[in-house]
Formats: C-alpha cells, structure tokens, sequence
C-alpha cells in the first residue's frame, strides 16, 4: 500500500461476512495481497483500486489467481477517468 500523497496505485482489499468465517476471510485477503504483491507493476499509477474477495480465491490455484489479477490491471485505462462517458447514438427504448 502507498501512502495518500505518492504517485502509485493505491489498493484496498474488502471481504464480507458472508464469504465466511474469520479464518476464510483472512486466507483470502492474504491470498489476494500476495497476488498483488506479484503483479503489481500491472496496475496504473494514480489509481485507487478496490479488490472484494470472493469464496473462490480459496479454491482457484494461486497462478490462476495472480494471472486474471494481471489480466485485470491491464484492462484498466488510467485516462478513462479524464473521458466522458460514450453515449449510443441510438436512444434506449424498453420493449
């Protein structure tokens, strides 16, 4: 984690009650830390990410993991926050 006033990303990780006991929720916040530890040159300076673990990150082998997590960070476009929104051109109709 960086500090407020750096360049780097700053990542936050949430796992609810709901994902599980104590022990469930901590395997998977380490699991989801050590992954980010591994690929974190993947994420953008300047963002705030927020990473929610799931049930799965338990189950899914940690390659797997630490794979879609830098797969993730590289979909995310550090400019996109600067870009209004693309609009259709053709209006949403409810049918």
């Amino acid at each position: 984690m960086t500090q407020s006033g750096s360049d780097g990303p700053r990542i936050g990780f949430t796992v609810t009650k709901k994902t599980g006991n104590a022990v469930e929720r901590n395997r998977i916040r380490r699991r989801l830390k050590a992954a980010v530890a591994d690929v974190h040159g993947s994420a953008a300076a300047g963002i705030d990410y927020v990473l929610i673990g799931r049930r799965q990150a338990l189950s899914v082998s940690y390659d797997s993991l630490r794979d879609d997590m830098r797969r993730a960070f590289g979909t995310i476009d550090p400019d996109r926050r600067s870009k209004p929104a693309a609009r259709s051109a053709q209006p949403h109709t409810r049918g």
